[in-house]
This record gives structure tokens, sequence and C-alpha cells, in this order.
């Protein structure tokens, strides 16, 4: 009996020390050669999307522009986004997802600085569409692109790294946003125009920066040590055969799968909220609070930098959990709540506490949402099936703003409006439970 007590317990406690070890060495280095560039050109991607909402508040007036044609063209960049979301996937399959990324954001970044030379509704409008086909794709490919380096037991917390940058978007871009306006007549241009121009060169400048920089696959990051690269190409392809989703699928089997339809739809819902946030917020608070614009702009900040802690708190607890559905279905419940908070109380400072608590709520629900697709997918068609999810929830970008505009001159205020939001947030809540009991993340 004395024979079967070996010195194996401490060997195999010392491999897995070492192991452990290699893997955050080799994850922490993965980590900080992508996520700080990746970080940035999103942070650059959601200001060119939605500076239109602070450009608002001197471009309306300039132009001659009614809430009706605002939300309109605020929303038309959706159209084009969504219908294009797809076919962009499929030629990221074609190209691979590092040169996709680069032309994404060298393309968008030259329209974004073409709205500086709108005039005219039509051209808003035409602009922005383009915008949207531009863009499409960009969200998808590098979700795909993070679970080509992240095992699925890791992929809420990269993904949170990742998604961060849509409320930092906000704190970087509301302060920044007020101070290009205030160039207003500087060398004959509008404050508006210098918010696209100096807003949108960037994007052109990070595209080609994604080029040079970015790594494909780790069979090519030559960055990592030999014997890191071993470990994350054999996790990686460990994780791949462990995981529930069938492999070898054509990319467009993602869309034969039924629950990958479902799952567009909690976002379709909450996008309403998002979106009108996003667009109609800064007006919403001048309004109500009487700030300047570079107050509006600071209030803006602050919501988002709180919006980010709670993202990535909201993210390492729903990677140690698991349950995905659930969790962003709680986040949902918030953002119903805060919507008919702000419907119900008509105090412009409870208000404003509850559009914080819509932009929070939304934030956190994300990255435990975009991690659902990922789990019942795996390959190419990961970036197909993130693609359509995309797809249904960002046609709520569309009529958002449209409808917010509409609401808001139907009543001359903002009650029906949350009101509605309301109604979708609860909509979203009731999907993601059906989506719960199916499937298990």
């Amino acid at each position: 009996m004395p024979e079967l007590v070996t010195a194996d317990p401490p060997r195999d406690i010392s491999v897995g020390a070492e192991d452990a070890t290699l893997e955050r060495v080799t994850m922490t280095r993965v980590t900080r050669r992508l996520m700080p560039l990746l970080f940035v050109v999103y942070i650059f991607n959601f200001l060119d999307r939605t500076n239109v909402g602070l450009a608002a508040l001197q471009m309306n007036r300039d132009l001659g522009f009614s809430s009706a044609a605002f939300g309109l063209g605020a929303g038309v960049f959706f159209i084009g986004y969504a219908f294009f979301e797809i076919p962009s996937n499929l030629a990221l399959v074609r190209f691979g997802a590092r040169r996709w990324i680069a032309r994404i954001a060298i393309s968008w970044g030259l329209l974004a600085t073409l709205l500086m030379f709108a005039q005219t509704p039509t051209q808003f409008y035409i602009v922005r569409f383009l915008l949207g086909v531009a863009e499409a794709g960009f969200f998808p490919a590098v979700l795909y692109y993070l679970t080509q380096w992240y095992p699925s037991s890791m992929r809420a917390r990269a993904n949170a790294r990742f998604i961060i940058a849509i409320p930092l978007s906000g704190a970087i871009g509301g302060p920044l946003g007020a101070k290009l306006l205030g160039l207003d007549g500087t060398a004959g241009l509008h404050g508006w125009q210098w918010l696209f121009l100096l807003e949108g060169i960037p994007s052109v400048l990070l595209g080609l920066l994604v080029l040079r920089y970015l790594t494909e696959k780790p069979e090519d990051a030559t960055w990592l040590s030999v014997r890191q690269r071993a470990w994350l190409v054999d996790r990686m392809r460990r994780d791949r055969e462990n995981a529930a989703a069938p492999h070898g699928l054509p990319p467009l089997r993602a869309l034969a799968n039924p629950v990958v339809w479902l799952a567009g739809l909690p976002l379709f819902f909450l996008n309403f909220a998002g979106y009108g946030y996003i667009f109609w917020g800064p007006t919403m608070i001048r309004e109500g609070l009487t700030t300047s614009t570079i107050g509006t702009g600071w209030i803006l900040a602050a919501i988002a930098g709180t919006s980010a802690l709670t993202l990535l708190i909201a993210a390492s607890y729903a990677d140690r959990t698991r349950d995905r559905p659930l969790h962003a279905a709680f986040w949902a419940c918030v953002v119903a709540l805060a919507c008919l908070c702000a419907a119900l109380i008509p105090s412009p400072i409870v208000r404003v506490a509850c559009m914080a608590l819509i932009q929070i709520g939304g934030s956190a629900f994300l990255p435990s949402f975009v991690a659902i697709p990922t789990i019942l997918l795996a390959g190419p068609s990961v970036a197909i099936g993130v693609a359509l999810v995309n797809s249904i929830g960002n046609l709520a970008g569309f009529g958002a703003p449209s409808l917010i505009g509409w609401l808001r001159q139907l009543e001359n205020g903002t009650t029906l409006t949350f009101f509605a939001l309301s109604g979708f947030a609860v909509m979203a809540v009731a999907v993601l439970l059906a989506i719960h009991r199916r499937v298990r993340a």
C-alpha cells in the first residue's frame, strides 16, 4: 500500500502551477499586443458613427434641419449597416480579419470626414447611408478575430476589453466634441464641420496601422516565444474540439440556426433605448438641465465612465457563472426600469439619472450578450452568425432616432418616448429568457 503514495501529486501540482503561469503570461502578452489598437479603433468607430448627436447641437440650427429630418439622417446609417453586414463578413472569411478590419476603418474614416460637406437633408442622408455601408462588418469581424485568440472561458472578458470602447467613446467624445464645436468660425468652418473632420481622419490612419501591426492568427505570432505560441495554438485547438458548436460547416450554415435568429431580437429591442440615448441624449440633457455645450459634454463623460466600470465588473462575473442569456436579461431589466421611471417622474434631474442608467445597463448587457453566438457557432460561421445578430439588432438604429424625433414632435415632450423605450426593453427581457431556456452558455 505505501507504494501507491508517490511523488506524482506534487509533480502534478508543479506542472499545473507551471501551466497556469504560462497561460497567464501568454494571455497577458496577447492582450497587450491586440487590445490597445482594437480598443482605439473601436473608440473612433463609435465616435464617427454617433458624433452626429453632438453635432446636432449646432448643425440642425445652421442647416435648418427639423427633428424629424435629423432623426431620419441619424437613422439611415443603420439601413446600409444592416443590409451589408453579412456580405461584409463573407468577404472577411475570404480576405482574412486583419485585412478586412483595415479596409473597413479606412473607408469609414473617409466617409465620416465627408459629412462636413453636407448642406442639405438629402446630402446628409446619402453620406450617412454610405457610412453605414462602410462600417458594416466591423464589430462581427473583431469578435470573430478574438475567437481566434481567446478560449471560450475568457471570451466575455475579452469582449469587454473591446466593447468598453462604446461607453468610453462617450467619455472622450463628449468633452472632445464640445471642444471641437467651440472651433465654430475658425478658418471659415462651422464647429460641427471641425467635429466631423478631426474625428474622421484618425480612423484612416488607424486602418493603415491595423494592416501593419495586427497578426492574423496565433500560428503567425512571432512576438510570442516558441513555447508561448505552441501553448496558445494547442489551447485554441482543444477549445475548438471541446466546444458544443459544430465544426467544419460552411459559414452560411449559421443562417440556418434558429437560435441565432432569435438572438438578434434582444439586441434589436434594447438598441431602441441605447441609440435613443446616443442620438437624443445630448439634446435632452441640455434641455432638461439647461447646461452649456461644455457642461453637457462633461455630464455625458461622467455617465460614460460609470458605464465602462460597470461593464468590466459585469463581464468578469458573467465569465465566472457562464449563464450569459440570464446576465443579459438582468441588464435589460435595468434599462426597462430606467425608461419607465423616466416616463413616470417628470423631474429633469431624475430623468437625466434614468438616462444614465439606460447607458449603464445597455453597456453592461453587451459582453454577455455577444458571447451567445460565439458559443452556438464555431470557426468562420461565428463571423456570419454575429453579423446576422448585429444586422437584426442594428435595424433599431434606424427606427430609434426616427421614432423619437416623431414622438417628440407629436407631444412636444419626452414622456411617450420613454414609455415606448421601456416597452422595447421589456420585450428584450422576454426573448432572452426564452433563449435561456433553450441554451445554457
